[in-house]
């Protein structure tokens, strides 16, 4: 796999040292176990796979290329480029102005742009109507396009499938700008409709099965499906693509309860599904099914709390905290300033989707055992400096230097 210019104040030589002699041992990448960091009193049990994948460092090497070629000229990023606040607070110190919120509303009016400024497309992708504001300004979206291609690899799924005259059914977060851009990209080319859970699912399951009114679906779904979607003929036949950071779990399940819909309402032969349900496979990218698995392998492990690392606005994060909150007390943190002391956490509450203060955090029985992992677009130095924080908390700082030294000589 290609490997990526990514700046130096996102590397750490101890996350470095471990990634690279796991990697050596374990080239297929079938050992989901996690790497145990003895550091006195102090028990890190680190995932296999987490931090930087392909595409985060592919629109990092991009967006500092885009800095380095255009001095002197306004450089604007669509959106938050990824969902990390100390990388995008970075490309922000370097003059790099963002035009949307991650929500898609507008931080700055759109007639100020000009075709003399260059503007970045994040990791995320955009739509095509945005594609073509950009191209009306005299801009080419191309140019520094930083989508991620596992994301351009969902976009040419549902193309395919749509002009083989499927329904699309995205599984993704409505408002999630990468779940935007791909209902864009699939409503082009098919009709197009986004549900966000199980629950959301099943309740469109009632529109195939014709148990509910047809009307109603315009009210329920509103804001998610594509223009001119007739209830009556567009849920015949469908395939189910993802937004790629979503849990791998929630996404089998809802395509395979949705085939035996079909299944059921058109008494379809199992081998004649093809005609109702397209095969779409899995659509996440490999480092989402890499994090997770990881997490799962990890969570065999007996450990006191978990901490998460990642931007609060992080889906692929969100979702290692969900499965850790299965098994622990989790703790979803954007940084080390986040550990306050070892008596309180400030961390993010899915649940209430508000940053929160806990008490007594750290159970006083030793060696204290924390399990830790890190978003996609979380960089290794951070996980690094959590790891140190953790350590200076527990008073065994002077293990930090020794453990790094162990793992680096191999």
């Amino acid at each position: 796999m290609k490997s990526f210019n990514v700046p130096v104040q996102y590397r750490s030589p101890l996350v470095t040292a471990i990634k690279q002699k796991r990697k050596a041992a374990d080239k297929m990448k079938r050992d989901f176990t996690p790497a145990v960091l003895e550091l006195g009193s102090l028990q890190v049990i680190l995932a296999r796979h987490f931090g930087f994948c392909y595409g985060v460092e592919n629109a990092i090497e991009i967006a500092f290329r885009a800095v380095e070629e255009n001095k002197g000229k306004r450089i604007f990023l669509l959106s938050e480029m990824i969902h990390n606040p100390g990388v995008n607070a970075d490309l922000q110190a370097m003059g790099i102005k963002f035009i949307m919120d991650t929500k898609g509303n507008m931080l700055m009016p759109w007639d100020e742009l000009n075709s003399d400024d260059v503007v970045i497309i994040p990791a995320f992708g955009t739509t095509l109507e945005l594609e073509q504001q950009l191209r009306d300004k005299g801009i080419d979206p191309t140019h520094y396009e930083t989508t991620c291609p596992f994301v351009e690899k969902v976009w040419n799924r549902a193309e395919k499938i749509g002009d083989d005259g499927y329904t699309i059914i995205v599984h993704g977060k409505p408002g999630h700008e990468e779940t935007r851009a791909t209902f864009s990209h699939s409503k082009a080319r098919t009709h197009t409709i986004v549900v966000k859970d199980m629950e959301q699912a099943q309740h469109l399951a009632k529109y195939i099965t014709g148990d509910l009114p047809a009307d109603q679906f315009y009210t329920d779904f509103k804001g998610s499906y594509s223009e001119g979607f007739d209830v009556a003929k567009d849920l015949q036949r469908i395939g189910v693509v993802n937004q790629t950071t979503m849990l791998a779990s929630e996404t089998q399940g809802i395509a395979d309860y949705l085939k035996q819909v079909i299944l059921a309402k058109y008494q379809t032969p199992a081998d004649k599904i093809n005609e109702r349900f397209a095969d779409t496979r899995d659509t996440l990218c490999y480092a989402t099914n890499d994090n997770q698995s990881a997490v799962q392998g990890m969570l065999e492990q007996q450990a006191d709390i978990a901490i998460v690392i990642g931007g609060y606005n992080s889906s692929n994060t969100s979702h290692l905290v969900e499965l850790c909150e299965l098994k622990l007390p989790t703790f979803f943190i954007n940084d080390e300033h986040c550990l306050v002391s070892d008596k309180a956490v400030r961390h993010f509450d899915l649940h209430t989707h508000k940053e929160v203060v806990s008490e007594n955090y750290l159970p006083a029985n030793r060696p204290l055992r924390v399990m830790i992992t890190s978003g996609a677009s979380c960089p290794d130095a951070l996980v690094e400096r959590v790891i140190e924080r953790l350590a200076e908390l527990t008073g065994n700082e002077n293990r930090i230097a020794a453990i790094t030294e162990e793992w680096i000589a191999g």
